[in-house]
């Protein structure tokens, strides 16, 4: 029998309170309990980056980490990005850019070069694509997703 936990996620800012099996993955908690369907679960093994999110600012794979070890935890999905009906830079960037296609990995991406542009705001071509490469999309290939992020981050140096 599976010990079952209460715990509460800090998502986005709003607290869930749910109750899970030990060995529920973020990725599942957040979208089947909290409602968070923005951020896609791909492989499930950590390997295309699909699920990618933040915690406490850290891009990280929602499909290895459990979601009661993320009580006490700022988690940031997709749903976090825009203000209201104002788009993060990265959204309008990737718009702008042409940077998706069917959309399935467009939430890990988002989310993964938020974590890098807020870690590291001046990181170079070479890291940038380095670190982009972690993740995979099937549609468009990384020549725009690369532009775009690269677009947003000149955009977020630039201040309003």
């Amino acid at each position: 029998m599976t010990r079952k936990h209460d715990i509460t996620l800090t998502i986005n800012g709003h607290d869930h309170a749910i109750t899970v099996d030990a060995r529920r993955t973020l990725a599942d908690a957040i979208r089947d309990q909290c409602g968070q369907t923005g951020t896609h679960i791909g492989c499930e093994h950590g390997v295309c980056g699909s699920c990618t999110l933040l915690l406490d600012g850290v891009p990280v794979r929602s499909c290895l980490i459990f979601a009661v070890q993320c009580v006490g935890v700022a988690i940031r999905t997709v749903e976090g990005l825009a203000q209201g009906d104002e788009l993060h830079p990265l959204q309008r960037s990737f718009i702008e850019h042409h940077a998706l296609q069917c959309g399935f990995c467009t939430p890990g991406f988002l989310m993964l070069a938020v974590g890098i542009l807020e870690n590291e705001p001046n990181i170079s071509d070479a890291d940038l694509r380095a670190a982009l490469s972690s993740n995979l999309c099937r549609c468009t290939g990384y020549a725009n997703i690369v532009k775009a992020v690269r677009a947003a981050a000149d955009e977020l140096r630039a201040g309003p």
